[in-house]
């Protein structure tokens, strides 16, 4: 069984407080930037180097290497280097599918406020 993993989620013990601590000081930092949710979704079928994520992003080449600097560092992506590049990977795919569950949520939230509004 995982570290993380908790079967009785109606306690809030301890252990569940500090993981939920390294959750948000670790995983949701760095997920709490569109560009970086835009690079992770660049990154999902296919490693990239800095150049092709920078054309995918219209983004400069610095502002792309300052938000991989911060996905490296909270291990969600992995570098590669190949010769004079550099290329970049998701280090765990299912990171994806979290997102696309939040973006799933988000969007019968606002379908709810639309109708409540009504």
């Amino acid at each position: 069984m995982s570290a993380f993993a908790y079967e009785d989620i109606g306690v809030v013990d301890d252990r569940l407080r500090r993981q939920f601590d390294e959750l948000v000081s670790g995983m949701c930092k760095a997920l709490n930037d569109p560009k970086r949710l835009l690079i992770i979704y660049a990154l999902r079928s296919a490693s990239r180097s800095v150049g092709e994520l920078c054309d995918m992003l219209g983004a400069p080449q610095s502002n792309v290497s300052q938000h991989l600097a911060v996905l490296r560092d909270r291990g969600l992506v992995e570098a590669d280097r190949r010769g004079n590049s550099v290329f970049y990977s998701i280090r765990y795919p299912e990171l994806v599918d979290a997102i696309e569950i939040l973006r799933s949520v988000m969007g019968k939230e606002a379908e709810r406020q639309a109708e409540v509004r009504l």
